[in-house]
């Protein structure tokens, strides 16, 4: 029951957003880099067979991931399935990944140098924004901040949960090993790589493929570790929290499922013959 990694889609809407993906994707990519009309027109053709992808060959895989989950209710749900869901969507988040950098590259040689700056000033910015954010915060405020976030993703698939299972919640939150500032120090590292790899010399395609190729094996092992240890933290909350539903809490929970798994079975069935 991987809940705070749902595939994306916690949206009621799942399909109004899906179908509107060759529009809203340009338009997020604005929030980053001022595209003009013919690149946007030509972004919105890489688009249509990265979409068809993803609608014919990834989404019945979510399908498959969501009835596993639905069938898991029927009995106690452990740490280990809750694992082994993180581990699938992990999977598909991935692939998905790997997919959308092969038109991200092509949408990458297209845009003008000025453009790049502005495409790194932007990350450059956010970055400065994340330090201000995260780094000032103290420790009891950055448990109470895991803790909120823990409680949202939950109760937006369980509705509204109860002391018990806030407690749960507390002291998993508690127990986290903190990674801001690591996460910030990688971050920066990757700033400063794809800054100079996106000055474009020759070959700069691949060597953007092998930098994320070696993204895991690059993080530190401080940072591999503590993400261990909050992973397994967080996947024995949520299983513990998913077996102490309330009958009112299971119904919810197999409807969102539910909902969504059918919402991913009509977009395939839209899906139009080549």
């Amino acid at each position: 029951m991987a809940l705070a990694m749902l595939l994306l889609t916690a949206c009621s809407s799942t399909t109004f957003v899906y179908n509107r993906l060759d529009f809203i994707l340009p338009w997020y990519l604005d929030d980053y880099v001022e595209l003009s009309r013919e690149q946007k027109a030509s972004l919105g053709q890489l688009l249509k067979p990265f979409l068809r992808w993803h609608r014919v060959q990834e989404l019945p895989h979510y399908v498959l991931i969501l009835r596993e989950m639905e069938t898991t209710l029927d009995a106690e749900v452990t740490a280990e399935v809750v694992a082994g869901t993180f581990s699938e969507l992990e999977r598909a988040w991935l692939t998905l990944e790997e997919k959308a950098l092969n038109w991200l590259l092509l949408l990458g040689a297209e845009l003008s140098d000025q453009q790049i700056a502005e495409f790194l000033a932007v990350l450059q910015e956010q970055q400065l924004e994340y330090e201000e954010k995260y780094l000032d915060r103290s420790d009891a405020q950055q448990r109470e901040d895991s803790f909120e976030d823990f409680l949202d993703t939950l109760q937006d698939y369980l509705g509204r949960l109860d002391t018990p299972q806030r407690a749960v919640l507390k002291r998993a939150s508690a127990d986290l090993g903190r990674m801001d500032g690591l996460w910030l120090e990688e971050r920066a590292a990757w700033l400063a790589q794809l800054n100079s790899t996106l000055q474009r010399a020759p070959g700069w395609q691949q060597a953007l493929r092998d930098t994320r190729d070696a993204r895991e094996t690059n993080y530190s092992p401080r940072y591999r570790d503590i993400y261990t240890h909050n992973l397994e933290i967080i996947q024995a909350a949520i299983a513990s929290v998913i077996n102490s539903r309330s009958p009112r809490q299971d119904r919810r929970l197999r409807k969102k499922l539910k909902n969504l798994r059918e919402d991913f079975e009509t977009l395939i069935a839209q899906a139009k013959p080549d």
